[in-house]
């Protein structure tokens, strides 16, 4: 009875230090595989490296450059085309139109010169005179391009009105046209005396380098009023 007691008691201190062995030891710690392991399935996908995250984040300049261009339809170029008829319109209103015929450039010559005349032009008339010009002035005195000038330059006349009442064209060649007609001229002169004065004339036009000149020129009075 006594050896079964002590028995007992001995089973019972061992069972006593196994556990107190139990709770002093500490924790295990986890292997490296399942520390591994561990990183592995809790890394989320932000922590991506820096460079990763900044190709998924940012756009590029490329892509950028696409989204900021204009449509087709609204692009510079598409623009310019539009605009492109409109500029040709009003370019083309500005360019002259049908080209003159010999009869009607000269006529025309005629109309400006003596509408010079009366508003004291010189510089108009200078230009269509020769340089080379030789004629018979309306006071009856022969002059040449600088003596008809300074006669215009001299006329201190006030117009009221001149025209030319008649006009006759007729062309010798292609670059060759001589013209007969009659002018009439109103108005008043430096001393105030009213005139009324009609004349009659012939010019001799060239064509020389695409322009009209008047080489010779008659001028006679007719009568005045």
């Amino acid at each position: 009875m006594k050896l079964l007691t002590s028995f007992l008691a001995v089973t019972a201190l061992s069972l006593a230090a196994s556990v107190f062995a139990q709770e002093e030891s500490p924790s295990p710690t986890p292997s490296d595989e399942e520390k591994t392991s561990a990183t592995v399935e809790t890394t989320p996908e932000a922590t991506k490296s820096p460079s990763t995250a900044e190709e998924t984040t940012t756009a590029s300049p490329v892509a950028e450059k696409r989204e900021q261009q204009p449509s087709a339809t609204g692009s510079p170029g598409a623009k310019k085309t539009a605009a492109e008829p409109k500029k040709a319109a009003a370019e083309a209103g500005t360019k002259p139109g049908k080209k003159m015929s010999v009869e009607a450039t000269i006529k025309d010559n005629e109309t400006r010169w003596e509408a010079a005349i009366a508003s004291h032009d010189v510089a108009t008339i200078e230009g269509m005179v020769a340089s080379d010009f030789m004629g018979v002035s309306a006071k009856g005195k022969f002059v040449n391009k600088s003596s008809l000038m300074s006669e215009q330059k001299a006329d201190k006349d006030t117009y009221k009105s001149a025209k030319l009442e008649k006009m006759n064209v007729r062309s010798f060649d292609k670059d060759l046209v001589v013209v007969t007609g009659s002018a009439r001229e109103k108005g008043t002169g430096k001393d105030g005396t009213s005139f009324d004065r009609t004349y009659l004339y012939t010019d001799t036009w060239v064509q020389r380098n695409g322009q009209w000149q008047c080489v010779a020129s008659q001028v006679a009075l007719r009568g005045q009023k």
